[in-house]
């Protein structure tokens, strides 16, 4: 099974990266991407370019970053983990005492063993990451004047670049089904590796399928990636996306979850609903669009409104290992991979084949001269002509045959067939 595949791939080469908004890791992580699917192409946006009401921020890149103590003993080093430096530290060469340290430190009181993820990405500042655990041996163990030498080799560059990566598997239409997940987490596996392995499992599935619509697989660092991106391409996505999804946190085996969109009225949350009955999934948890946290925001920002939705196991910030060092691959199972997998692949052959009609005409349009309403005008009407009038008032390209048979009070059967004159007659798309 292709997911087997990417779940190791995930593990053994992607875990360790140290990945960010911009940077090596990023690079290096769409590079292994590519390496699987040669179709994917890799872009970028300049660091300082404006994207709507942001700025691309610096590209970010670090080759060291440890504290020694008075004994010359490297007590905190970044080699040994990735999630030990804050994100975006700014370079630092000095020695400090234990004071100055200390109000650099992060840590978690109520999860001692864990290390903290902690990013600053667009306030300049530095700092370490600790178990609460290590952090309290420390605090016994130094006096308050004790000197430390911090290190921090890292580079920020203006003239730097964000970098994404985008893959399309062309259909019959050009009406198009996106599916987006991000690069952007160091040493994550639920919250980052879950959404790239089941985005590769999607793209092996349906690579070689004959596709009612199109699919674009998108790449992206999360928050300002997708913001870079819609800025370049949302005319061209508004006029051709009739759904999708954001993967995150799709690996674990604890629940099966997702968000609406924002009016809880897209294709896309039809369909996950469809999968989850199919699949005979029960107990799945629905998340109300006040509780997003992805990139779920950007796609159904006012404006942008591509009404996406997202698919999930265990939510973000719904399970204790989120942002911490312990969101590993004891957490993440290739079974809870499959799960999600599973749910996701559902979800798109139902937007794939699903028709969405939309009417071609300005209000009412005249149904005498095409033959499909009475040119007497009597107080009895046929029941299908009338089906033929509330059909069209559904047809606005957000309800498909099967939501419109609901209703209109219509068995699917006749609606096809409705559908099908309607559409030999030119009244809908």
């Amino acid at each position: 099974m292709s997911i087997k595949k990417y779940y190791n791939l995930a593990k053994i080469r992607l875990f360790p990266i140290t990945r960010s908004l911009t940077g090596e890791g990023a690079k290096k992580t769409l590079g292994i991407i590519q390496n699987e699917f040669s179709k994917l192409k890799i872009k970028g946006f300049k660091s300082g370019t404006k994207v709507f009401d942001w700025n691309i921020p610096e590209e970010w890149n670090v080759t060291e970053a440890y504290v020694i103590d008075k004994y010359n003993n490297k007590i905190i080093d970044f080699k040994k983990n990735n999630l030990h430096l804050v994100g975006y530290s700014i370079p630092i060469n000095k020695n400090i005492t234990k004071k100055e340290l200390f109000k650099n430190l992060y840590y978690l009181k109520n999860q001692p063993n864990a290390i903290p993820y902690i990013t600053s990405y667009y306030k300049k500042r530095w700092g370490f990451c600790i178990s609460y655990k290590e952090y309290k041996i420390f605090n016994k163990k130094y006096s308050l004047y004790d000197k430390f030498k911090v290190v921090i080799n890292s580079n920020l560059n203006g003239n730097g670049n964000l970098n994404y990566g985008e893959l399309i598997l062309k259909g019959k239409s050009k009406k198009e089904i996106l599916i987006s997940t991000y690069i952007c987490h160091p040493s994550m596996a639920n919250d980052e590796l879950s959404g790239l392995i089941v985005s590769m499992g999607l793209i092996n599935h349906f690579k070689s399928k004959r596709l009612n619509k199109t699919l674009r697989f998108v790449f992206i660092p999360e928050t300002i990636g997708s913001i870079s991106y819609l800025s370049k391409n949302l005319k061209y996505l508004k006029e051709n996306v009739i759904g999708g999804y954001n993967l995150s946190c799709i690996g674990d085996e604890r629940q099966h979850s997702c968000m609406f969109s924002k009016y809880q009225n897209s294709p896309s949350d039809e369909a996950i609903i469809q999968a989850y009955k199919l699949l005979r999934i029960k107990g799945y948890k629905i998340y109300p669009f006040l509780e997003r946290g992805s990139d779920e925001r950007q796609y159904n920002s006012p404006g942008i409104d591509l009404k996406i939705s997202s698919i999930f196991r265990t939510k973000y910030c719904e399970y204790p290992e989120y942002h911490t060092s312990l969101d590993n691959f004891n957490l993440v199972t290739l079974k809870g991979c499959v799960g999600g997998f599973n749910v996701a692949k559902k979800s798109i052959e139902i937007l794939l084949e699903r028709v969405y009609p939309k009417c071609k005409i300005m209000c009412e349009p005249q149904m005498g001269k095409r033959g499909l309403y009475p040119t007497l005008s009597t107080k009895y009407k046929k029941k299908l002509t009338k089906n033929y009038m509330d059909f069209l008032q559904y047809a606005d390209g957000t309800n498909s045959l099967e939501k419109i048979s609901g209703l209109i009070k219509t068995d699917l059967k006749s609606v096809k067939k409705i559908y099908q004159i309607l559409f030999k007659n030119f009244l809908i798309s």
